[in-house]
């Protein structure tokens, strides 16, 4: 038996990253000590708020029947307690407790000799970029997240909270990550991302972004910048580059508010970006990024435009999180704000330690790229040996079945991403897409970026 009397539970080969010397710790700092024996230990229920992660449509007596082994209740000492006593011990960990555990686990991993498809010229890739997840509608989620949406449908959608998440793209691993309040969007929940980047970091992000205050809170950390922007923003030329871009000045915007911030941070009244236009493949339509890379022999035009499109692996990893982990269509169950604040903390840890867990496997000789390896695979190996021994030599031999199994079966090479965003299920009978307007086939190439203000 483990702590105050419970069964030592783990997370499965995840545990080696994930040790109960790391969650320990959290536990004391965030003041959720127990020195009273209890049925249900902090411990026992941060690897259980994990756990449900893994099993999205299980309720909490089938999900701590899957975490605790199976001769657990044998000995007579311990049982499964009923789903009432399960819930008041989830609430008694509270979201600070898998805040402080996602700190610890969470970070860049690859190197530059170990994995070079992570980095560009000497820069770790890093790309930004927010989504909404859907809670359980319950007063106290409505009152504390907001309702999407235009006109009839904001009364009868769910309630949804704001994540912004910053990737490692190499590895679609979690460098960092932030969990919006009610009046939060993916500008403020950037700001909140601004302190995990640093020197020898490129930072990828979509449109809507690009603003004096955000650009300047990036750049002074020592980052550099390739973000999207729309047609209408940076057209205040100041000259003209060799490879068709051109330098521009953004500036801050007029309101009393936003002067006042930058009198009371010290921001400058504007900022010099370098401009990139060019075309996909035949056609017209033009696309424009900025980035704060401003000499074109260290970082040609053509090369950033190419490299702008790794920036679909944020979408990726959020696929991974959102559909082949947490399911399709989930919404997430706690029915009180801090419920649901812990378990998107819980999702965010278990997304990155199975991402570590695909790192180290392609780490192994011989050496592969990560996107080699399924996530979905590698989660299916986790939730097999949940509720196993917990031995070292146990978790040694079953990570290296773990990392066979996932390096015999590698995964078949994934589109590039260069058609829009398309409806792929209609919910009512509107106007339905025509023949031939999906995503292209898995074996399209991407197109060729021709720049737009190259000379002839």
């Amino acid at each position: 038996m483990g702590e105050e009397g419970c069964p030592e539970v783990g997370l499965s080969v995840l545990t080696r990253w994930c040790p109960p010397e790391l969650i320990d710790p959290a536990i004391a700092k965030c003041g959720r000590y127990e020195r009273r024996r209890r049925l249900l230990s902090t411990r026992m229920m941060v690897y259980f708020e994990m756990a449900r992660c893994l099993f999205p449509h299980l309720g909490y007596e089938h999900v701590l029947r899957e975490l605790v082994p199976a001769d657990a209740e044998e000995t007579g000492l311990w049982h499964v307690p009923n789903k009432s006593s399960l819930c008041r011990a989830r609430r008694r960990v509270g979201p600070a407790v898998l805040q402080e555990v996602f700190d610890q686990v969470t970070g860049p991993m690859a190197s530059l000799d170990a994995c070079p498809s992570a980095f560009w010229r000497g820069l770790r890739l890093t790309a930004f970029d927010g989504t909404a997840l859907a809670v359980a509608d319950t007063p106290a989620n409505a009152a504390a997240f907001l309702r999407k949406g235009a006109n009839i449908l904001e009364k009868y959608g769910y309630p949804q909270v704001e994540l912004g998440v910053l990737f490692e793209i190499g590895t679609h691993s979690i460098i960092a990550a932030a969990v919006g309040e009610r009046d939060d969007n993916e500008i403020t929940l950037a700001s909140q991302l601004v302190p995990a980047t640093g020197p020898n970091t490129l930072v990828l992000a979509d449109r809507n972004m690009l603003g004096v205050e955000l650009w300047h809170a990036f750049t002074s950390t020592g980052a550099h910048l390739l973000w999207r922007i729309r047609p209408k923003v940076a057209r205040h030329r100041v000259g003209d580059l060799p490879d068709g871009s051109y330098l521009a000045t953004v500036r801050i915007g007029s309101n009393r508010a936003k002067q006042r911030r930058r009198a009371n941070r010290d921001i400058p009244a504007q900022v010099t970006v370098r401009v990139i236009e060019y075309h996909l493949g035949e056609g017209r339509k033009l696309y424009r990024l900025a980035t704060s890379l401003l000499d074109p022999t260290l970082a040609p035009a053509s090369e950033l435009a190419v490299l702008y499109h790794q920036r679909w692996e944020a979408e990726v990893a959020y696929a991974e999180l959102k559909t082949q982990q947490r399911g399709t269509g989930t919404v997430l169950r706690s029915h009180y704000p801090d419920g649901i604040r812990q378990e998107i903390w819980a999702q965010l840890i278990v997304h990155h330690l199975t991402q570590t867990l695909i790192y180290h496997a392609a780490q192994a000789t011989p050496p592969i790229d990560p996107d080699e390896i399924s996530f979905r695979r590698a989660q299916q190996a986790v939730r097999r040996n949940l509720g196993r021994p917990l031995s070292p030599r146990w978790q040694r031999r079953a990570l290296h079945r773990t990392v066979t199994e996932l390096r015999s079966h590698p995964v078949e090479d994934r589109r590039h991403r260069h058609c829009p965003r398309r409806l792929k299920r209609v919910s009512a009978r509107f106007a339905r897409l025509r023949p031939g307007s999906r995503s292209s086939s898995p074996s399209t190439p991407l197109p060729t970026v021709t720049l737009a203000g190259k000379p002839p």
